[in-house]
């Protein structure tokens, strides 16, 4: 790719600047991408996994007599072992190699700060922004605070990749963001809407046909009103128009270039109803998404961290239909040969009643902040204050895990 950016409909680029106030998006047909190379060789990778994934199916403790208990439909599913205790799902059994090479780990019983009220959009906020509290979540995202705090650059490098503005890279300091061509470009406002019909309550019906009539998408044959499932089936096959993997590939193709932080979403984690199926899919496209990064990059895989985080864990007792309800602590999963893998940190709860989080969720014994602040620490050598105060402002990062090699 070139500097010059000549032929719109092939890269949809947009430079976001903070310079004298003015964003450069407002004529992206002729700002150049200006890309300056950081400081460090090290890359990183975060992918926001939008929906709540439960970290109990991706991460099971099938050590745990109670997990079987509580989940009698769900933890029939069988999965790859990790380390006696613990148990790979098995959908992501492709990644058992990287397991087994040090370049795959997980953080378990991982939360951000935001308790109770458990809404995607307020969670998403708040683990896009890395705030303590929801008050000032939104202007600014711990990604770009962190590029502010690197010395000696004056253009950071850094891509969000995808449709949609993110909250991590947004800020004072200027980014760049791609997105790939699709059959369904939703406006912020109309995938919240959509989102809403995700819970298949009959009552949103009507919300989810107006949002697809805000962004251009069709009615159902002969000119009649869309159903909800005709609904749910045209965002799916939209949702599947642009995959991880060519997310995936094209963050590689820039971080093997100048670029060294790339960020971007998988979606459909929000699993009410037979979650055994719908989990299926969004576990393959983050499964392909490493993978993909793992050989777009070839040897700078070495110098490279992946970091796939969710808003919200979900309960630890499966519902009435065969699925999950929005909960609190969850898993954050981690890759890359910069890594130091092949193992399962943070402090397990474990799951008697007492132990639990309200009777209903896993408990959170760690903050998921502070698995990004010592990735960031290892990687690019930033101080503890720094990241304390000015990335992640009111963290304490605790003990070191030593999750980067």
């Amino acid at each position: 790719m070139t500097d010059s950016i000549s032929i719109m409909d092939r890269r949809k680029f947009i430079i976001r600047s903070a310079v004298l106030g003015c964003s450069a998006a407002a004529s992206p047909l002729i700002t150049p991408i200006a890309l300056a190379q950081a400081p460090w060789e090290q890359r990183l990778v975060v992918i926001i996994l939008r929906g709540g994934m439960d970290g109990l199916e991706v991460v099971r403790p099938v050590g745990d007599p109670l997990f079987s208990r509580y989940r009698p439909t769900l933890a029939r599913g069988r999965g790859s072992d990790l380390d006696g205790f613990f148990a790979l799902n098995e959908n992501l059994s492709d990644l058992m190699p990287l397991w087994r090479a040090g370049e795959l780990g997980f953080a378990h019983a991982v939360a951000t700060p935001y308790r109770d009220k458990r809404s995607h959009f307020d969670g998403q906020d708040l683990l896009e922004a890395g705030t303590r509290t929801l008050k000032g979540a939104g202007r600014d995202g711990w990604l770009n605070r962190m590029l502010g705090q690197v010395p000696g650059v004056t253009m950071k490098t850094a891509f969000a990749v995808g449709h949609g503005d993110m909250i991590l890279l947004s800020g004072d300091v200027p980014t760049s963001s791609w997105s790939p061509e699709a059959r369904l470009d939703l406006s912020p406002r109309g995938r919240r809407l959509l989102e809403v019909l995700y819970h298949d309550d009959p009552l949103f019906q009507e919300a989810g046909r107006t949002a697809l009539e805000m962004t251009g998408v069709p009615e159902g044959g002969g000119g009649k009103r869309a159903s909800g499932n005709e609904i749910m089936a045209m965002m799916m096959r939209g949702a599947r128009a642009v995959r991880a993997g060519s997310l995936a590939r094209f963050a590689a193709e820039r971080l093997n270039e100048d670029t060294r932080i790339a960020a971007f979403s998988i979606n459909g984690w929000d699993t009410h109803r037979t979650q055994t199926n719908g989990i299926r899919r969004p576990l393959g496209e983050l499964s392909d998404a490493i993978l993909t990064l793992r050989k777009g990059l070839g040897a700078n895989w070495s110098k490279t961290v992946v970091l796939a985080m969710t808003e919200f864990g979900r309960t630890v007792r499966e519902n009435g239909s065969r699925g999950t309800d929005h909960g609190t602590a969850g898993v954050m999963l981690m890759a890359g040969g910069a890594l130091r893998g092949g193992k399962v940190y943070g402090r397990w709860p474990g799951l008697g009643e007492s132990d639990l989080y309200q009777n209903r969720d896993l408990l959170p014994t760690s903050d998921v902040r502070a698995y990004a602040a010592y990735a960031m620490r290892g990687l690019f050598g930033l101080e503890r204050g720094v990241l304390e105060r000015a990335v992640f402002p009111g963290l304490d990062m605790g003990e070191d895990p030593g999750i980067i090699a």
